[in-house]
Formats: C-alpha cells, structure tokens, sequence
C-alpha cells in the first residue's frame, strides 16, 4: 500500500505592525491584548541609547505596569532560558514585552511557556534531544519589538537554544509560543551595528531561500491526526509569496543597510523582510543550511565577529556559509526555483543558467557585507568535518525539509566544499 501524501496547507502568522515610530503604539496594543502587567524582556546593550527607558515609559503611560529583566545572551543556552524562566515565575504578569533581536524574542518566547504552563525547559525541547513535549494551551500574550532584521522569531514558532555540554543548538517549536503581535519600528534599527546588521540579514535571505527551496508540501506524509502537522509543512504557494519577496528585498537593500546605519529605507526594509521570511519559512521550513548550522555555532566559540562583544559564531554566518553548496546540491530537484532565486537577489536576468547560479548569487552577497568566506574562517579545518556531519544529522526535523534526500555522505560534501567559497 502506498504511504498517503499531504493535501493541507497551514497559514499562520502573528499579526503585524509597520512602520516608523510604530513603537509608540505598544502600550494601546498591550491594553488591546487585556494585559495589566508585563515582564519586558530587554537586550541590555540598548541601554546605551536609552531605549530600554524609552519603552518602560511607553507602557507605563497605557496605565500598564512593568517589570524588566535584561539577563540575555547571545544566542541562548539552557541557562540563561532558566534564569528568565525563574524571574517569570517569581512575578506577577499576564504579558510580555520583547525588545531586542532573535535572542531577546526567543528568551521572552521561553520565559513566556514556562511561566504559563510550567515544567522544565528541556521538557519542550524537539525530541530526540528533549522531551518534545507539546504545550498544552495559548501562553499569555507576547508583543515582539525587533531593533534587528535578522531571525524573523517576531513572526515564528521557534525558539532556538544552545546547550553547550552536548555542542549542539536545538530548540522548540509549538504554534503557541508565536508572539501575539510584531511590532516592527526602522527607527529602532539604528542602535544595530554594521557587523550584525549583516549577519542578521544574511539570516534572512537564507531563511527566505530554504523556505522557498524546501520540500512541497504536498511530498510529504500526511500525519496522523492534524494535531501531528509539523509546523514546518513545506513549501507552498502562499508561503513562497512571502519568502520570495524576502529574498528580493535582500539583495536590493542588505548591501546598503550594513554601509549606513541611518539609511533608514534600507534597514526598514531589511526588517520588514525579516518578518516576511519569518512568516514565509515560520510555515515552510528551513533545511540543510540550517541544519549545518547548529553544530557549526555549538562546537566551537573563537571566531570573533565585528559588531559582537564576544567571541562565537553568529547565527546568520551559520547558516549562510553552507549555502553556496548546499543549494548546488538541491539544484537538480527544482531547477527554476534556484534561478529565480539568483535573480530576485542580482536584481537581473541569470545569463547562464545552472546549478552555479544562485551559489555565484549568495557569494556576491556574502562579499559585499564582508561576511566570512567559509567554515575554515570559523576556525574548523578538515578534521571537524565527521563532528560537524554529525550534529547536522542530529538536526532531522530539519533535514526532513530538503527538496531531496539528504544524507552523512552528502552532508560531507556540503561542508568539505564550504571550507572557502572563495
């Protein structure tokens, strides 16, 4: 009997507010929401412009009261996600505020379920590394306010952690840890350096481009029981709406939102293209990039990359050193998705089409923000590739995604040829 193939698409997306000094609305929006006290989960760094401050006022004005907690790190481990768990549990709140990038949003995303629902974070983690517990029910409300355009979490189902002693990232992924609503304000863009600004928008060309090039939908099993439908579902014709405008905005804005931090068209765009990714990739998936991307962030902690306090391998340098190869390796199961893909991003028509087209695209991205060259630039050499290759099999909730089967042999290849790509 041959196995039954999926029928259903599923749209979700938090709603979205854009737009210059959209941040002034957040306190009628919490009062919209029926929130009387939130906890404001801040990056401290945005202390220095005094934004944190800015906001407190913001809220307070709505007759809402705060409490704020500014313990994150870059990139999230297990600990610094039970140290916000335990300051929400020890107050009284019934929202949340997250100002920051990806790791702010999905420290709140975090602090928010196990506040409502309780048990222990690993609890929720995917299996086979956690306890893949599902939530039970909504969480309490969380108002996302990006200050990067990067890892689209304001839009996303995903909340994605390192957990140091096994050298790996994973995360956790659940419908109901999406915010409630992003409000998404370029003015708040300026506070991003240059250096983050570029590896947070190469984040999202390459969740734009996964998303797009993933697996259809309709090429996967068909669960169980709606209750068993990932979140990740594949590509489809309403999320590949919203990945393909993404990947257009990337190559028509990023090179010019990381030379000057006060053009606010370009950041602007760059973060409305980072919700729109989210959205785009928050339905269909990611895949091989980011697969490879975990352990390339886990294993090692020396690279040391400009506009970051310290040294560790942000996450949009992960993802984007892979991708020349790993699209090259997923030319052959859709040939007229990567070249559209290379075109949206040169803003013209590929002159010699094949599968070098949209690898030659991302390369000329990657140089013009002064990304990395590959993985050899992150401080691993030849003899990392076996671990490398294992913690991105690990990573089958992703992998699953790829437009064709993608194994160890594979997978080595992909990271043997992205040691340079140039």
């Amino acid at each position: 009997m041959s196995e039954s193939l999926e029928s259903i698409f599923t749209i979700e997306a938090a709603p979205l507010k854009f737009g210059a000094g959209a941040v002034e609305d957040l306190g009628w929006e919490l009062k919209r929401l029926g929130v009387s006290r939130v906890l404001l989960v801040a990056d401290p760094a945005l202390n220095v412009f005094a934004l944190i401050d800015r906001v407190i006022r913001i809220i307070q004005r709505s007759g809402i009261g705060v409490t704020r907690f500014e313990g994150i790190a870059v990139e999230p481990t297990l600990e610094s996600l039970e140290l916000a768990a335990e300051v929400a549990l020890s107050v009284e709140v019934d929202g949340f505020v997250a100002l920051g990038g990806g790791s702010t949003i999905d420290t709140a995303k975090v602090a928010n379920l196990i506040k409502r629902h309780g048990g222990a974070i690993m609890d929720y983690v995917n299996a086979p590394i956690g306890g893949g517990r599902k939530p039970p029910g909504p969480l309490f409300p969380l108002v996302a306010v990006p200050t990067t355009s990067g890892s689209g979490s304001e839009a996303t189902t995903v909340a994605i952690l390192d957990i140091p002693e096994l050298k790996l990232k994973t995360g956790i992924s659940h419908r109901h840890i999406r915010p409630s609503l992003a409000l998404v304000d370029p003015e708040l863009s300026r506070t991003t350096p240059a250096g983050v600004t570029a590896s947070a928008g190469l984040d999202v060309v390459c969740h734009a481009v996964e998303s797009y090039i993933s697996r259809p939908f309709d090429a996967r099993p068909r669960p169980a029981t709606p209750d068993d439908r990932p979140p990740y579902q594949g590509s489809n014709p309403v999320a590949d709406i919203w990945s393909l405008q993404a990947i257009e905005f990337g190559g028509r804005f990023l090179a010019r939102a990381v030379a000057d931090g006060d053009d606010l068209e370009a950041r602007g765009t760059m973060m409305l293209g980072a919700t729109m990714a989210g959205i785009g990739f928050g339905t269909a998936g990611v895949h091989i990039p980011h697969a490879c991307a975990y352990p390339i962030a886990g294993l090692k902690h020396d690279f040391h990359a400009d506009g970051y306090s310290h040294a560790f391998v942000p996450h949009g340098y992960s993802v984007i050193v892979t991708s020349p190869a790993a699209f090259r390796f997923t030319y052959d199961s859709a040939p007229e998705k990567h070249i559209r893909a290379a075109e949206l991003l040169t803003g013209r028509p590929v002159s010699d089409p094949g599968a070098d087209s949209l690898p030659k695209a991302l390369i000329a991205l990657m140089r013009q923000v002064g990304a990395p060259s590959g993985i050899a630039a992150l401080g691993y050499d030849e003899a990392d590739i076996p671990a490398l290759v294992e913690g991105a099999m690990k990573q089958q909730r992703l992998l699953i995604g790829a437009p064709k089967p993608v194994g160890p042999a594979d997978l080595e290849r992909i990271l043997r040829e992205s040691m340079a790509n140039w």
